[in-house]
């Protein structure tokens, strides 16, 4: 049935908008009287992008009916008689598309109105605001961007305004603060730039509100204070710029109060203290100067209070001891010095102890932990001594005992056998001594221990064996621990690292059992004698091996040539005999074989990897010969010990001689003449022992002789070492008083050890400076390969292997640490075109040095840490990013803005496409699972991201390739 034109041609311009609407749903569906709201509900239908048919039941009925037929339908509410909308919940429904202005006007008598958790974008419809009578609007976790539109005063009876986590720009809207109702305003985690407004203090009935994780700059509107009946506020993630303002004390009823990271300075207001009914406040990362004011003892309500990543100073004040209902104490990261006053441990809620990284000294409070259940303790990098308190674990709670780089000593309390709650245990860099005494067969969850660099006696304990997660388990530098190892120690299933070097450990080297979580064993500088036995080809995940300087004897097993990933082989200083196992030569994954000093014969073999190893790898084996040493006895060669032979060796050795001391003597003279201080040499797990002096030599060309230091330079340089093994060079320039802080972040860089990681290798540093020395990558980075076409499959496994490099920074390394720079550039491949994450921590470093609070090491607790969570979220952010230009060969580069602009459909057939797949092919199913994890990590809101370990699963869930 064809509508005349005369309808159209002659409407009346006066006709109402909602007369307009009704008229046009009459002409599309003429067949049933069916009711106007239901048709405008049909309307809006057609307008989304319904990629879940989550409205499949709105849907037309079969016959008239005198009531809103859509009032049965999924989201929509109506009054007792259905004779009106007065609720549409859309929320949660992947939704998407663009609403058009006056979408929402037919319905005037709704009360709530929710779109949240959806995916729609572009501007916000403004005929929303000519709802009335809504009294509850959420919009949050949209895409909605630019400005936010005026006009919002107008809907009066408004109670609650959600707009979380958005694209919103531009100023904050004044006109919020004319809504007398108003009592919910989130406006967190857009883009709004700008001030607050001061209007924002005029609010008469508002509860909560919440700005945080915008632009927003300027400084904090003192008439914020005025918010007499607010219990609940954060504005932080923001960069203002001046003070805390101190009529914030007068806010009589607030209870949260977050202003983290939002670059404020000056010191924190007395007033604040006058804020007695304050739960929790959260200052930290922020330039914070100056003293804890004494008063904060009188806040008897807080529970948990943030202070860290400042530079605050002077002691705890001693009125902590008054706040009974204290849980959450961190100050770490600043400059608090003083004792621990012994009234915070009769605090009965305390449960978290944060005090890293200050210049506190003298004893923990002896009671700590008597009074309440401790769960995490971190009060390492400071100049704490004494013991542990022996009822530290009483509460059976403990779960981190972090006390590394103090002057802790005495044995282990007795006390910690019995805790059986105990996860990871990190007291590395003290003074304890005695034996391990330990009960591991009681930690059930026991997953990291860390005791190196103390003077532990009596031998690794046999029950380790029994701790059976147990991933992690250092105590290195030990020199009179002694014993031997079990079999069983190193079968432990879950064991990935085991370090016991120079522990004067001796006995025959024990079997090896089921070992097939291990990566990295280090004996070096001890007694272990015997064979290293063939059941080492059990370990078939193993990545480093450093055996040097013991006494081992027997032939080097086949089966450690045969290791599929075995990368760094270190049997130096040992007794071997026999030949090298040609093996080694076919191994793709072996960077270093040093097999100097001890008694191997034959032929050095003659693959690629043995030819760029130095001959310095195969010294003190008079046996062995090769093109690395000497020639090999053959028919028409010279014969080894000839008198031509030795003439030629003299002449070598006296050039050699000559060359070296002209080399010394420049160095210097050079050094001299820069007047940096001492040279010194770090060697992280896997790399020969090399000198300062050593690694100089290799690669003097990088500097040039000048009395001036240079300025920084981001670039690498290629430098080749004895041994032969080839590196990359960074230098990282620092301030005397930052160096502590920056090699105490480069040790946890250099032990970060994962396949697809770039390792860092060694660090050689004087006061003024250092070179890092990483993993040299042959094969380029992503960047110049990410226009090359790709199969599926290979695309999938380079996206894998990116999130399961991420994946163990942030949750295998303890503290996490974020990459803080993730991008094809820095997404390398090795000989074998596996992926490695390059350039983790570097940004901090930098920052770091440039005394940035932003640039935060990190600490044993920094899962629980808001500031170390939100430079994991901009990692997951930066994968994100990389999914997408993976995803289309690098043509679309910012995926948070493709995904907001561009329907899931259009984006998915356009990356379809760019792979040569056919739509509804197989394949299409795994790569809108991707793409979805794409547009996931890439959420503005960081909170709405997932965690790099969400990712991988997704990511991982397709069906095995190959």
């Amino acid at each position: 049935m064809q509508v005349p034109m005369e309808i159209k041609l002659f409407q009346p311009l006066y006709i109402t908008t909602t007369f307009l609407i009704f008229l046009s749903l009459i002409v599309v569906f003429p067949v049933l009287a069916v009711d106007p709201f239901t048709q405008g509900l049909l309307s809006l239908k057609t307008e989304v992008l319904d990629n879940s048919n989550s409205l499949k039941d709105w849907i037309l009925p079969s016959a008239s009916t005198d009531k809103i037929y859509a009032c049965s339908w999924s989201g929509v509410k109506c009054n007792e008689n259905s004779s009106l909308i007065i609720g549409l919940d859309l929320s949660v429904k992947n939704l998407g598309g663009v609403l058009s202005e006056n979408q929402f006007s037919l319905f005037s008598d709704l009360v709530e109105l929710n779109l949240s958790h959806n995916s729609f974008s572009e501007k916000l419809p403004v005929g929303i605001f000519k709802l009335s009578n809504l009294r509850s609007l959420d919009i949050s976790r949209n895409n909605f961007s630019g400005h936010f539109p005026s006009g919002i005063s107008n809907l009066h009876s408004l109670v609650i305004l959600d707009a979380f986590s958005n694209s919103f720009s531009g100023p904050l809207p004044k006109d919020a603060s004319q809504i007398e109702s108003l009592k919910v305003l989130n406006f967190a985690g857009s883009y709004f730039s700008g001030p607050i407004p001061s209007e924002y203090g005029s609010f008469k009935n508002l509860d909560f509100i919440h700005l945080a994780g915008n632009s927003l700059s300027g400084k904090i509107p003192p008439e914020l204070g005025m918010l007499k009946t607010v219990i609940h506020m954060e504005i932080g993630y923001n960069l203002y710029e001046g003070t805390i303002p101190w009529e914030l004390g007068n806010m009589s009823k607030i209870q949260y109060l977050d202003i983290a990271s939002a670059n404020l300075s000056g010191s924190i207001p007395k007033e604040l203290t006058n804020l007695t009914n304050l739960e929790s406040l959260f200052l930290f990362r922020n330039q914070l100067s100056g003293k804890i004011p004494w008063e904060f003892g009188n806040i008897i309500s807080l529970s948990s209070l943030d202070l860290s990543d400042n530079y605050l100073s002077g002691p705890i004040p001693e009125s902590f001891s008054e706040l009974k209902n204290l849980k959450l104490l961190s100050v770490m990261y600043n400059d608090l010095s003083g004792t621990v006053p012994e009234g915070i441990a009769k605090l009965p809620q305390l449960d978290t102890l944060l005090l890293w990284d200050n210049w506190f000294k003298g004893s923990l409070p002896k009671d700590l932990g008597k009074y309440s259940k401790l769960k995490y303790v971190d009060v390492s990098t400071n100049y704490f001594v004494g013991s542990i308190p022996p009822s530290i674990c009483s509460g059976g709670m403990l779960q981190r005992l972090i006390l590394f780089s103090n002057n802790f000593t005495g044995g282990l309390s007795p006390s910690l056998s019995n805790c059986s709650s105990l996860v990871r245990i990190r007291i590395e860099d003290n003074l304890f001594s005695g034996d391990i005494s330990l009960n591991f067969g009681k930690f059930p969850d026991l997953s990291y221990v860390d005791m190196s660099r103390n003077r532990f006696t009596g031998g690794i304990p046999t029950d380790i064996s029994l701790a059976s997660k147990l991933e992690y388990f250092n105590v290195s530098n030990n020199p009179n621990l002694g014993a031997v190892i079990s079999e069983k120690t190193l079968s432990l299933y879950a064991l990935q690292n085991f370090s016991a070097t120079n522990c004067s450990i001796s006995g025959d080297f024990p079997p090896f059992g089921p070992c097939k979580s291990l990566l990295v064993l280090e004996l070096s500088m001890n007694n272990v004698s015997g064979i290293l036995p063939q059941s080492i080809s059990n370990c078939q995940n193993l990545l480093s091996l450093d055996l040097a300087n013991n006494n081992l004897s027997g032939e080097i097993p086949v089966g450690l040539a045969s290791l599929p990933d075995i990368s760094v082989v270190d049997l130096s200083h040992n007794s071997f005999s026999g030949s090298i196992p040609a093996k080694f030569g076919s191994s793709s994954s072996l960077q270093l074989l040093n097999v100097s000093f001890n008694d191997l014969s034959g032929l050095i073999p003659f693959e690629k990897s043995f030819k760029v190893m130095d001959s310095s790898a195969f010294w003190g084996n008079p046996k062995l010969c090769g093109t690395q040493l000497r020639p090999c006895r053959g028919p028409n060669g010279l014969e080894l010990g000839s008198r031509k032979t030795q003439k030629l060796a003299w002449v070598f050795i006296t050039c050699g001689i000559i060359v070296l001391a002209i080399t010394a003597a420049f160095f210097g003279v050079y050094f001299r003449r820069r007047g940096q201080g001492q040279w010194k040499m770090v060697s992280f797990s896997g790399f020969p022992r090399f000198t300062a002096n050593d690694v100089l030599r290799s690669f003097n060309s990088i500097e040039e002789t000048t009395d001036m230091v240079p300025p920084f330079a981001g670039s690498d340089c290629k430098a080749v070492l004895p041994t032969g093994i080839t590196v990359l060079v960074k230098k990282i320039e620092w301030r005397t008083e930052r160096m502590k802080a920056m090699l105490d972040l480069i040790s946890r860089m250099g032990n970060a050890r994962h396949k697809n990681l770039t390792r860092l290798l060694g660090c050689c540093y004087n006061k003024r400076m250092a070179y890092l020395l990483c993993d040299y990558l042959p094969n380029g980075n992503l960047a110049e390969k990410i226009r090359t076409k790709r199969d599926w499959v290979t695309k999938h496994k380079i996206i894998v292997a990116i999130a399961k490099g991420l994946y163990f920074l942030h949750h295998d390394c303890y503290p996490a640490i974020p990459h803080g720079d993730l991008k094809t550039n820095n997404i390398m491949f090795d000989e074998n075109m596996e992926p490695h994450l390059t350039e983790f921590g570097v940004r901090f470093l930098i920052q770091l040095n440039n005394g940035l609070s932003v640039a935060r090491v990190g600490n044993e607790s920094g899962e629980i840490e808001q500031a170390i969570k939100e430079e994991l979220y901009r990692d997951i952010y930066n994968f994100g990013e990389l999914i997408l230009e993976i995803l289309t060969n690098g043509k679309l580069s910012n995926a948070a803005t493709s995904i907001k602009n561009t329907s899931k459909d259009v984006l998915l057939r356009e990356v379809l496409d760019e792979n040569d797949v056919a739509p509804s092919s197989s394949v299409q199913e795994e790569i809108e699972l991707v793409l979805e994890v794409a547009s996931l990590c890439t959420r503005v809101r960081p909170s709405d991201r997932p965690s790099i370990e969400d990712a991988l699963k997704l990511v991982t869930c397709l069906k095995k390739q190959g």
